[in-house]
């Protein structure tokens, strides 16, 4: 009767663990992976795409990390890593290295989708 009892408590055991993983899944790290997140940056006014902007993010004291050039369509795709997204508090940068363009600061508060349209505003310095 006793490893009857055993077997009961093993088995049960077991299944509150099963039953667990299977609503929370497995445990990760903030820091297990990225989210992919597409940039588009535009003329404020004209609507024109913006080849080489870069897209910068800030790493508190340390230089800023360069996560990508948009192309001649304005776009780019970065990976940002899910400790990042996590802290919704590192802002991201669009700078234009001619000074054409005012840079702009945003942070993950702001970026609710994936695929973001920015619009920069031409500076009076040309």
């Amino acid at each position: 009767m006793k490893w009857l009892h055993n077997i009961l408590k093993a088995s049960t055991l077991t299944t509150a663990l099963f039953i667990f993983q299977a609503c929370y899944g497995t445990p990760q790290g903030l820091d297990m992976g990225v989210t992919p997140m597409t940039f588009v940056l535009e003329a404020d006014k004209a609507g024109t795409p913006l080849e080489g902007i870069k897209i910068l993010a800030n790493r508190g004291n340390a230089d800023p990390l360069e996560l990508g050039i948009t192309d001649a369509d304005g776009r780019c795709s970065v990976q940002m890593p899910f400790s990042w997204e996590a802290e919704k508090s590192s802002p991201i940068r669009f700078e234009d290295p001619s000074g054409k363009y005012a840079a702009k600061d945003t942070t993950f508060e702001d970026l609710s989708e994936r695929d973001i349209v920015i619009k920069l505003i031409e500076t009076t310095n040309k």
